[in-house]
This record gives C-alpha cells, structure tokens and sequence, in this order.
C-alpha cells in the first residue's frame, strides 16, 4: 500500500465522508440506487483478510444485494453495509 502525503490529515478526511454517507443513507427523501457490476466500498469488513470492495452481481431484494468480495467470496449485503 502506498502512502500518498499531498492528501489531508486521514481522521479528518474520513470524518467529513462519514457525515455524507450517513445524511445519503438515513435521508428518505432521496434514496440510493445501485446497480450490478458496480464496485462499492464496504462498511464493515466480513473477515480480516478480505478486500475492503465488493463487486455488486445482482438483487437479492429491494435492499439485499448478493456480491462478491475478493479474498472472501460471495456474500448477500444489505445496502446499510456498503456505499459508492
């Protein structure tokens, strides 16, 4: 893994992404779309080892997706465990 120094602070960045994901995600007003053969990063890991994406395949119900995540496998996610 590279790390790239131009970028600001790390805690900061990440503090400012989860106050976006959390107004897109608990907003009724506009809800989020996805779509199969979309990469999306996983908001908690499934094992240690695997990859912090996931590939969506397709849905399983209006808020499962069934997914496979490198060095784990498929998996069925729900939408509140991932994000763009």
């Amino acid at each position: 893994m590279k790390l790239d120094s131009e970028k600001p602070d790390f805690a900061v960045q990440l503090r400012r992404q989860n106050l976006d994901v959390t107004n897109k995600f608990y907003s009724n007003e506009s809800p989020q779309k996805f779509a199969a053969s979309t990469w999306v990063k996983l908001l908690q890991l499934p094992n240690p080892f695997s990859f912090e994406e996931a590939l969506l395949l397709c849905p399983v119900s209006q808020d499962e997706w069934l997914a496979w995540i490198p060095d784990h496998g498929e998996a069925i996610l729900h939408t509140r465990q991932f994000c763009y």
